[in-house]
């Protein structure tokens, strides 16, 4: 069934970075049965159970692009020739690690990307190469898992777990009273940004925070008859979009958010206190505050259509 690998064996193993002159790598033989060799000990025993990836797309015989279509070196497309890591060893002699992916084997994370993006590339990979992911040494291992038969990374419940295994900060936001439903799995991290290949900042899916918010948010996207100046420039101004324990994300509660902008001189911005409810100067100060909110009035913060809403008051 597998006779190929036999004549393979002689062969220069390069198929993901190009043909290779003589190198240590060219010596290197392939395991006579492929799978079924690997299988012998890589079953369903141990801490790394395989055999779900013949339920993923990696694993379809159908597919002659899959490591196990037609043609194909099985799993030794992926992880390289095979034939010393599964042959016999002496008694004390430590066994010689698999080519690639696997503790030992000696190579290097960009070494190992190259064979996923041998065939995972163009399209959403097409930019890896200037992503922040790529800069900061990360392996495409590093969040997916090839055979399991739901990758988290790629689950709408699972993959904020996979990106909290770094971006603490985030984890914490995600559990504060306001948040967007990432823990509830109605999103996931990958609506926002691009893992792969943004050059963005933050890695988002568009190309400013506000486009990328307006994607679910259309309303608040205009054009407006009367804007709201930090709207067009900016959601995160006054919105935290991991979380805050402020209503509606905000980065403060109203009015001390927007008296970080708007001076309190000359308008009603001030809720009555103790002293001047008892009888003392009330000077310029307005019990409209005392609801706690500038919106009271101000209700159209993000703009406004009305003829009259010059003060976005309506």
């Amino acid at each position: 069934m597998h006779a190929k690998y036999a004549l393979l064996a002689a062969l220069a193993f390069s198929p993901w970075l190009g043909a290779q002159e003589a190198e240590p790598e060219a010596a290197i033989p392939y395991s006579r049965d492929g799978a079924d060799t690997c299988l012998r000990c890589h079953g369903e025993q141990g801490a790394s159970p395989v055999l779900d990836i013949f339920k993923t797309r990696h694993g379809h015989r159908g597919d002659p692009r899959a490591p196990f279509g037609t043609g194909q070196l099985q799993c030794e497309s992926c992880h390289g020739p095979g034939g010393e890591h599964a042959g016999r060893v002496r008694r004390g002699q430590e066994r010689p690690a698999i080519g690639y992916f696997a503790a030992g084997s000696g190579a290097t994370t960009e070494e190992e990307n190259q064979i996923c993006l041998g065939c995972h590339e163009g399209g959403h990979t097409a930019g890896w190469p200037a992503s922040v992911h790529q800069q900061n040494d990360l392996g495409c291992t590093s969040c997916h898992r090839m055979h399991v038969l739901e990758d988290p990374a790629l689950d709408t419940r699972t993959q904020p777990q996979v990106c909290y295994e770094c971006h603490q900060r985030q984890r914490a936001d995600s559990l504060k009273n306001s948040t967007h439903p990432l823990r509830y799995g109605k999103i996931a991290c990958s609506d926002c940004h691009q893992p792969h290949d943004s050059t963005f900042d933050h890695s988002l899916v568009e190309s400013t925070v506000n486009e990328t918010c307006y994607g679910c948010h259309a309303d608040k996207r205009g054009p407006h008859l009367w804007e709201h100046p930090p709207v067009e420039e900016d959601c995160g101004s006054c919105h935290r979009p991991h979380g805050s324990n402020h209503p509606a994300l905000l980065t403060l509660r109203s009015p001390l958010l927007c008296q970080q902008c708007h001076s309190r001189s000359g308008h009603p911005s001030l809720a009555l206190t103790g002293d001047e409810l008892a009888g003392g100067a009330g000077g310029n100060r307005s019990a409209f505050l005392l609801t706690r909110g500038c919106g009271n009035c101000h209700s159209q913060v993000h703009g406004s259509n009305h003829p009259s809403g010059v003060n976005l008051t309506r």
